[in-house]
């Protein structure tokens, strides 16, 4: 990634040349056409949140959401913005759509903004944009989705204790061939919630052969819905089916559905990110809660405190199984 050194070198002038130019100083055209030739060649850009860094700040957090569509990160920008504002920030939100070049878009629209610090749920598996925030040295904070190689806290949920009282709970009701649908192979998140089930499984007499995991091209309703017909398919089809996502368990139970099948009669049909409206399904569906409004708190008062050049370690917060009636649990009065 081209610096101000390189800009001057290719414009034949100075550092300080090329900043008064930058900042609209410069007196001579000539002097002045070549360093902005210099600077489109090699795609540099000013670090604009480092200057104001320097002087003061702006009062305004930046937040990158992996998919606003998503009713669980439409819930935590909620409560990262009501947790910004309770602290006297603004907060400008970015929707990254799982496209990390739109992400990469939004970071670069938000450094421009003079930002104070920003916080990123980060689609994929990160982007060069992160690595140039983290150098530049501009306070950055992850959030739900820990990103390789990018030396940053992060702030998320952990299920480790919730899958293991998950398969437990299958193993009670008897169950005894589970199946996951897990984000596309690669991601930090998915292959996270995959070694912790199967780990946990294992601790119950139960396995999780690698017919009965399901990688979707996306994480949404089409990739639940593609996923869980590949499992019925199978000569032996599971009995229990973790949706690591909460729209790709309606694709899972809209599949299940079109195919004259009942949740949880035929197979019983689990949640990773419960939602409100989950208590209102047909069957209600069984889900492991994260603790959205807790996690978005926690990201901003981190993120204050890399602001204010305090030390911040990464947060951990429990998540909890929800019990309710897609496992062929027992109505509760």
């Amino acid at each position: 990634m081209a610096n101000i050194k390189d800009v001057a070198e290719r414009a034949g002038v100075s550092v300080a040349t090329v900043s008064r130019v930058l900042n609209g100083h410069s007196p001579v055209a000539e002097t002045r056409e070549r360093v902005l030739a210099a600077v489109q060649e090699l795609g540099y850009r000013p670090n604009s949140v480092a200057r104001a860094l320097r002087t003061a700040r702006t009062g305004a957090l930046g937040l990158i959401i992996s998919d606003l569509t998503n009713p669980f990160f439409t819930e935590l920008a909620d409560a990262v913005e009501d947790a910004a504002r309770s602290l006297g920030y603004s907060l400008v939100i970015g929707n990254a759509g799982e496209r990390p070049a739109q992400q990469d878009d939004y970071i670069r629209t938000l450094l421009d903004r003079r930002i104070d610090g920003l916080l990123v749920s980060s689609a994929g598996t990160g982007s060069a944009m992160l690595r140039e925030v983290v150098a530049s040295g501009t306070p950055l904070v992850l959030l739900d989705r820990a990103v390789p190689g990018i030396d940053a806290p992060c702030v998320r949920a952990d299920g480790r204790a919730a899958l293991t009282e998950l398969a437990a709970h299958l193993a009670a009701l008897g169950r005894r061939r589970p199946a996951i649908i897990v984000a596309p192979a690669g991601t930090p998140t998915g292959d996270e919630r995959l070694a912790l089930f199967r780990t946990a499984l294992a601790g119950y007499g139960l396995t999780l052969p690698d017919e009965r995991v399901g990688a979707t091209p996306d994480l949404q309703h089409t990739g639940g819905r593609q996923v869980m017909s590949a499992f019925l398919d199978l000569a032996e089809p599971p009995d229990a089916v973790l949706a690591t996502d909460n729209l790709m368990a309606l694709g899972a139970m809209d599949e299940l559905r079109a195919r004259g099948l009942r949740v949880p009669d035929d197979v019983a049909l689990v949640v990773y990110d419960d939602v409100p409206w989950f208590a209102h399904t047909d069957p209600p569906l069984t889900a492991i809660a994260q603790p959205t409004r807790e996690l978005g708190r926690a990201a901003v008062h981190a993120l204050l405190a890399r602001i204010e050049r305090r030390p911040v370690e990464s947060v951990l917060l429990p998540a909890r199984l929800v019990a309710r009636r897609s496992c062929g649990e027992a109505p509760t009065p």
